[in-house]
């Protein structure tokens, strides 16, 4: 169901008839009826899965919902168990991974995974500090897990309960500094029992109706308690400093087609952007690049065409731009030291990141393929 039919299904909540401080009680009334149905949380009255809960924290980190289902389900589906995660080879979790960004998220969550297996004898641990110990897992996912999958009364602050707690008690303090006032404030809405169900509560009311434009106040359980909508700015909550944005970088790109159809990749560095996913060859990426010799960089010789455009892409420091350019080379040709050809039909089950399926689309395979067919048939 859409957002706006939610709403359209959601009746105004009575006023209170007094003012007076947040009650966790209100909230879990308001979630008993609204809460979302999302395939990793437990049905009401069943006990949460650790596993799933830890899956799902993971994905979300800086992802939306929509985005995540998913991928969260083809997961669950290839891997139901963290044993079975653990013992997957690296390259088939970065596959299944790939397209959902930030891949050092997929490389700690398979860590992760085994550390439960060798560390703590495949079940996941109940508390935030054992919690945030494993590989991946912050302090606001260990407060997550634990109070979603134990029932612990850990106060867990994601983006959507930064704005919730923000325009109850009309935070004047920018992000991030207002942080810790933030978790302090968090911490006294806490109730002594649902502690799970209060977390997922807070982070539905910031989805679905306490959200970043237009929130729709008439419908919220502490309408009559919070301090920006007394003040008739909610919108204007949370404060945020402004972003510094990265210089942009740009190189180019070499897609390299051999003429029986396979296309020549390498496979990153485990460590660093991108670590441990498939790309095509690249120069550096660089702010003083110098496209006027960036062919003197190819990996190996070549009649190069450039794409037309630029593939742009933008990582969570800077933006980059690249150029694409597009060789056809004779089937005999081996791959350099470090690359591999890999055939066009199996290019999906590499662990290509958006930005290479960019480039690929961009260098038009298809075309460069017809185009070498008509040359040697003339």
């Amino acid at each position: 169901m859409t957002l706006a039919g939610n709403r359209l299904r959601q009746k105004p909540v009575e006023p209170a008839g007094k003012t007076g401080p947040p009650r966790a009680a209100d909230l879990l009334a308001w979630y008993d009826r609204h809460r979302r149905s999302l395939p990793w949380r437990a049905a009401p009255g069943e006990k949460a899965d650790p596993y799933r809960v830890w899956l799902s924290e993971i994905m979300l980190q800086q992802t939306t919902v929509k985005a995540v289902v998913p991928y969260f389900t083809r997961f669950a589906t290839r891997f139901p168990t963290v044993g079975e995660l653990a013992a997957a080879e690296r390259s088939e979790v970065l596959r299944l991974w790939a397209g959902l960004g930030y891949y050092a998220r997929a490389r700690n969550m398979h860590e992760c995974a085994k550390a439960v297996i060798e560390g703590h004898g495949g079940r996941f641990p109940e508390t935030e500090t054992e919690l945030a110990a494993l590989p991946g897992i912050g302090a606001y996912t260990a407060a997550a897990i634990a109070a979603i999958a134990f029932d612990r009364p850990a106060v867990a602050i994601d983006g959507n309960v930064e704005r919730v707690v923000t325009r109850l008690f009309a935070v004047e303090d920018e992000l991030p500094a207002a942080k810790p006032a933030i978790k302090r404030l968090a911490g006294t809405l806490l109730p002594q029992q649902r502690t799970g169900d209060f977390a997922q509560a807070m982070m539905d009311l910031g989805a679905t109706i306490c959200t970043p434009k237009r929130p729709a106040c008439v419908l919220c359980p502490w309408q009559q308690t919070c301090a920006a909508r007394a003040r008739g700015n909610a919108e204007g909550f949370p404060r945020k400093a402004r972003k510094k944005s990265g210089e942009l970088r740009r190189g180019a790109a070499f897609v390299v087609l051999r003429a029986d159809g396979h296309v020549l990749v390498r496979t990153r560095a485990n460590a660093g952007l991108l670590g441990g996913m498939t790309e095509v060859p690249t120069t550096e990426w660089s702010v003083d690049f110098d496209a006027a010799t960036a062919v003197d960089q190819a990996p190996l010789a070549a009649e190069w065409r450039k794409a037309p455009g630029v593939v742009s892409h933008i990582f969570t420091h800077f933006p980059l731009e690249l150029i694409v350019y597009v060789a056809t080379v004779a089937a005999r040709i081996n791959a350099p030291r470090g690359t591999r050809f890999v055939a066009i039909a199996e290019l999906d089950g590499e662990a290509f990141p958006n930005l290479m399926r960019k480039v690929l689309t961009r260098a038009d395979l298809n075309r460069a393929m017809n185009a070498r067919r008509r040359a040697h048939s003339s």
